[in-house]
């Protein structure tokens, strides 16, 4: 179970006994480490987040060894963290050709094509990466898929916390209540939503969610609607108990980051609302009039990163979370906040879960916290103790975790995501 509550893909079907929301930072690397970074070391500076510098060091080392396999996948998913595709498509390609079975570059490469919506195209990566569920289900979807109608769609939050709702039609139905997260990847409904929009399985598994076995179904939902903006051809997720039961009553579904990253999307947490636009020149302009862009990455098909910066650690890679459910401004491991000297209350422990397995949090209170010129300070946050620094393929993206900005942090502002330019806009009060 991750954060809010729900599970995504590899945590309900693989297992991982790791939190999302990673991110990376030299100093926390230790110093053989971060000597091998200022020398130029390509996997320590991909460690470290120094992901243009790791891409021209994997050139190099693919110049004197052309068949070198982790150089060519490791430079693929450089270009695929910024949705540089074609670069990205050349290298993950390369990699395949030099390994075939290679299970981490084909998901790659599969993934690469999920965010250009070449599904057809996905289907051997998934098969070849041992991801048959994906591989069925991307395979029914005919015709293009996340079809835009309308220019703009303004859903008002119906609640703020614990985790915020909005309403969305399910194939042309009434309003259904929908909490959002960019810790989950795909749309996912309840069963009795599934089944009540007349939804049929292309592929079902079971799987096992917190000890309680359950079935894990895909789909293609014909219809998405979310104030003036629809989405039509959509694949869709749904769960139901062995007695076809719904889960997850909390709500009627979730939004997941692959239908965010299809449009100009603007979580408005100073105005409760969330706002998707069809990206245009213009609605480009206006996301970013008066606002200093921040870089934005996007690994395991739908964590979102940017530049942040823990108890004055300088501009780092951190782990951005948009929805979710939670108390806590930021969280990350125990190891960082040791590491940062941030003060961590022991005396209170925090029982809690992650990805289906039991794990331990403390309260802690770095000084300050700050995406660009987004800052909070001495406020509250978690520190995981059993959280690794880093969490490798596949339950992670590869490099350092220092933490990751969380529901709580974003309410005085309003945040527009870019994933074509891959950009990040940050203001304080509502969104025009």
């Amino acid at each position: 179970m991750t954060d809010d509550g729900k599970w995504d893909r590899r945590s309900l079907l693989r297992g991982a006994a790791v939190l999302t929301g990673a991110a990376a930072t030299a100093p926390l690397l230790g110093g053989t480490a971060t000597a091998l970074a200022d020398s130029g070391d390509a996997d320590a500076l991909f460690k470290a987040g120094k992901f243009e510098r790791a891409g021209r060091a994997y050139e190099e080392i693919l110049r004197k060894d052309p068949g070198n396999l982790r150089a060519a996948r490791q430079r693929g998913y450089v270009g695929l963290l910024s949705n540089r595709f074609p670069e990205a498509e050349k290298y993950l390609r390369l990699a395949v050709s030099l390994a075939p079975d290679d299970k981490e570059a084909n998901e790659l490469l599969g993934d690469c094509y999920l965010r250009q919506d070449k599904l057809a195209l996905s289907v051997p990566c998934w098969r070849a990466a041992g991801a048959e569920d994906y591989a069925k289900w991307f395979a029914a979807v005919s015709g293009e898929p996340y079809q835009i109608h309308g220019d703009v769609g303004r859903v008002r939050f119906q609640q703020m916390d614990p985790r915020p709702l909005v309403e969305a039609s399910v194939n042309g139905g009434p309003a259904k209540r929908f909490t959002f997260y960019t810790g989950a990847p795909n749309l996912s409904l309840t069963a009795s939503v599934a089944k009540e929009a007349g939804l049929v399985p292309v592929v079902s598994q079971k799987a096992d969610f917190e000890g309680t076995p359950i079935w894990v179904h895909y789909g293609v939902l014909d219809s998405f609607r979310l104030g003036g903006i629809e989405l039509r051809n959509v694949p869709v997720g749904w769960s139901s108990t062995e007695s076809g039961e719904d889960v997850d009553t909390d709500g009627d579904g979730m939004i997941g980051t692959w239908v965010f990253y299809h449009l100009l999307t603007t979580f408005d947490y100073a105005g409760r609302q969330l706002i998707l636009r069809r990206r245009t020149p213009e609605a480009v302009r206006k996301a970013r009039a008066g606002v200093k862009p921040l870089p934005m990455w996007l690994s395991r098909d739908h964590d979102v990163h940017s530049l942040g910066s823990i108890a004055g650690s300088g501009p780092r890679v951190v782990g951005v979370n948009f929805g979710g459910v939670g108390e806590i401004a930021a969280g990350m491991p125990g190891e960082v906040a040791k590491r940062l000297g941030i003060r961590v209350d022991h005396d209170r422990p925090i029982e809690t879960a992650a990805h289906s397995h039991p794990t331990v949090t403390y309260p802690c209170y770095p000084r300050e916290i700050r995406l660009g010129d987004a800052v909070a300070r001495q406020v509250y946050c978690e520190a995981d103790v059993n959280m690794p620094v880093n969490v490798p393929w596949p339950f992670g993206p590869g490099f350092d975790g220092t933490a990751h900005f969380a529901h709580c942090f974003f309410k005085p502002y309003n945040i527009t995501l870019d994933f074509t330019d891959m950009n990040l806009y940050i203001a304080r009060g509502k969104a025009a």
